[in-house]
C-alpha cells in the first residue's frame, strides 16, 4: 500500500522560504542612484554655467542651452538609474526552487522599486530645502513688510516702471508717486492673475494715470499700455513655455530611468545566479 502524503493547510512544499523582495538590496540601489543623481547635477551645473555668458555673441543660444539641458536630465536618469537597478539585483538574495520566468520578472521588480524609491527619495531631498527657502522667504518678508513695503519688488514692478517712465525729463508730475505706483502694480498684478485682460474701466484708469505721469497725450498713453500689455503677455507665454517644455523633459528622463534600472536589474540578477549568459541567448 502507498502511504498518502498528508499536506498541512496553507503550506507550499515547493514556493521557496526566501522573501521575493530584498528590501535591503532595494534600499542600496536607491541610495546609490540618488547619490549619483547628486553628483551629476553638481556636473550639469557647472558645465551650464562654463557655455553661458553674458556677452553677447558669446556661449551657447537659450535654445541650444535649452535643448542641452533636458537631453542631460535623460542623461543622468539613465546613468543612475542603470547603476542603482543593477545594485539592486546584484544584491538581492538568491531564489532557490525558484521557475527563471518568475526570477526575471522578480529582477525586474527590483529594478522598478528601486527606480522609485530613489524617486521619492530624492523629491524629498529637493523638497526640504525648497520648503525651507521658501518659509525663511515669507518670515523675512512679514518682518520687513512695515517698515520697507515700497521696496519690495514684484513680478509687475519692472512693467510699471516701463509705463510710467516719462520721456522728457521735465514733464509735468513726474515726479515719483509711491500711492499712484503701488496702486498701478496691483490692478496689474491681480488683472494678469485673474485673467491677463484689464477691465474697460481699469484700462481707462491707467490711461489717465500714465498721461498725467508722464506729460503724455491719452492716445500716446494708450498706445505705450498696449506695448507694456503684449510684452506682459510674451514674456508669460515664453515662461509658460519653458516649464512645459521642462516638465516634458523630466517626464521623459523619469520614464527612461524606470526602464534603464528594470533593465539593469535584469543583468545584476543573472549575474549574481550566473544564468545571465542563457537569459542573454534566450
Amino acid at each position: 500500500m502507498i502511504d498518502a502524503v498528508v499536506i498541512q493547510p496553507g503550506t507550499d512544499p515547493g514556493e521557496p522560504s526566501v522573501a521575493g523582495v530584498s528590501w535591503a538590496a532595494v534600499a542600496a540601489g536607491a541610495v546609490v542612484s540618488c547619490a549619483l543623481t547628486l553628483v551629476l547635477l553638481a556636473l550639469g551645473v557647472g558645465l551650464g554655467l562654463s557655455v553661458v555668458s553674458p556677452w553677447a555673441g558669446s556661449g551657447v543660444s537659450a535654445t541650444t542651452f535649452k535643448l542641452g539641458t533636458g537631453l542631460y536630465l535623460i542623461v543622468i536618469a539613465m546613468l543612475s538609474s542603470s547603476i542603482g537597478g543593477y545594485i539592486a539585483g546584484r544584491l538581492r538574495s538568491r531564489w532557490i526552487g525558484v521557475h527563471s520566468d518568475e526570477v526575471y520578472f522578480r529582477d525586474t521588480a527590483h529594478g522598478f522599486i528601486a527606480w522609485a524609491f530613489a524617486s521619492v527619495l530624492g523629491a524629498v531631498l529637493l523638497a526640504s530645502p525648497a520648503t525651507s527657502l521658501l518659509g525663511g522667504t515669507a518670515a523675512g518678508l512679514s518682518q520687513g513688510a512695515a517698515s520697507s513695503a515700497s521696496q519690495a519688488a514684484g513680478p509687475m514692478e519692472g512693467y510699471v516702471d516701463t509705463l510710467l517712465r516719462s520721456d522728457t525729463p521735465a514733464a509735468p508730475n513726474a515726479g515719483n508717486a509711491p500711492d499712484s505706483r503701488g496702486e498701478m502694480v496691483r490692478l496689474f498684478t491681480n488683472s494678469f492673475r485673474n485673467g491677463g485682460e484689464l477691465k474697460p474701466n481699469d484700462r481707462a484708469y491707467v490711461s489717465k494715470v500714465v498721461a498725467a505721469r508722464t506729460g503724455m497725450s491719452e492716445a500716446d498713453a494708450d498706445k505705450r499700455i498696449n506695448d507694456v500689455v503684449t510684452q506682459i503677455k510674451a514674456d508669460t507665454d515664453a515662461a509658460r513655455k519653458a516649464a512645459a517644455h521642462l516638465a516634458f523633459w523630466l517626464t521623459a528622463s523619469l520614464l527612461l530611468g524606470a526602464f534603464c534600472a528594470s533593465l539593469a536589474a535584469t543583468e545584476g540578477g543573472g549575474l549574481r545566479d550566473g544564468t545571465w549568459g542563457n537569459r542573454v541567448r534566450r
